[in-house]
């Protein structure tokens, strides 16, 4: 990814604002720097840029650990509906998803049918925002389908990470409204894609507390970033989140070019970033010793979030497996 003048000036203010304002975020980002509409066109309300824009604001959510909606209404709903091609229903809903006034929920399962005549009967589990959401859509192989939330039973889904609100949504027999085609493979990419940007920024995040400790914990009359045995886990870790970051943005790049190979470098960068924010995590916590298996420092936080979005869009084995078969049927190979 080229880091243009612009990007780098839209990441500063990001990470500038939720610095100073890290509960009433929301509205400021959607308000005062347009992030929610920030990969919507501009016929739509939205800003006319890139899910590489929306990527540098999801990996500054996650340096925080910053609870939002971006991810499930801005980016997988908007991109949801941006895919099914349809002008009527993208003009009625993506203007509110763009300027933040509306949350829109993606249920992204493989656990829902449709009948004949478009009743959707099944559970779609670990819904993000689903409970809350103003909008629900249901990504099915036959297409995605707006359901009202009033007639679903929707249900908080308590979570090991309290900064990613999920929720389990029932339909028994629910009245769906047909919006278009949709392919819950390629949503599936973006969606991976998009939590690896969070992913890259908490780890990050985590490295970088992690360094300032050791600057000032003393041991045997020294800090412990003078020790050798440190520093080189210290940089082990550093080549490690670069790496997860080159990953990350080459995969987003892949995806907004509709690149051959974008669903395979998405599956690495899911990979990838996942592995990379469990060690990280890990780490933060065995360095900062005693103090970071207490409830008043971050390390626990950036712990449960890695072991929270391990599973949320397919595990490392499963995303393995799939990039197994995808090189084994490429053509030519013998």
């Amino acid at each position: 990814m080229e880091l243009t003048e612009e990007r780098a000036a839209l990441r500063e203010a990001v990470r500038d604002l939720l610095r100073k304002d890290p509960d009433g975020h929301w509205p400021r980002l959607c308000g005062e720097i347009g992030a929610a509409g920030l990969a919507v066109p501009e016929r739509f309300g939205g800003a006319g840029a890139s899910l590489v824009e929306a990527h540098l604001v999801l990996e500054e959510l996650g340096r925080g650990l910053t609870p939002s909606p971006f991810l499930g209404s801005a980016v997988l709903a908007a991109q949801a509906l941006l895919a099914t091609d349809a002008g009527a229903a993208c003009a009625r809903l993506l203007p509110g998803i763009a300027d933040g006034s509306r949350i829109a929920a993606l249920a992204l399962t493989g656990g829902v049918t449709v009948t004949h005549d478009d009743r959707l009967h099944g559970t779609a589990h670990h819904v993000l925002d689903g409970d809350t959401a103003e909008i629900l859509l249901v990504a099915v192989p036959s297409g995605l389908y707006e359901v009202d939330p009033g007639d679903v039973s929707r249900t908080h889904t308590p979570t090991l990470d309290l900064t990613r609100r999920l929720a389990t949504v029932e339909l028994r027999g629910a009245a769906g409204r047909r919006l278009g085609p949709c392919r819950p493979d390629r949503l599936r990419d973006i969606a991976a894609v998009a939590l690896s940007a969070e992913q890259v920024g908490a780890a990050s995040r985590a490295l970088e507390l992690t360094v300032e400790y050791t600057k000032t914990r003393v041991q045997f009359g020294r800090p412990i970033g003078a020790f050798q045995a440190l520093q080189h886990r210290l940089a082990d870790l550093y080549v490690l989140v670069e790496s997860a970051r080159s990953a990350s943005y080459a995969a987003v790049d892949a995806i907004v070019a509709q690149a051959p190979d974008a669903a395979e470098l998405a599956t690495v960068a899911a990979v990838h970033c996942t592995e990379t924010l469990e060690r990280v995590a890990a780490e933060m916590i065995q360095i900062h010793g005693g103090i970071g298996i207490t409830w008043e420092h971050d390390a626990h936080r950036y712990f449960k979030r890695a072991h929270g979005t391990k599973h949320l869009f397919g595990g490392p084995h499963e995303n393995l497996a799939r990039l197994a078969v995808t090189i084994v049927d490429a053509p030519g190979l013998e």
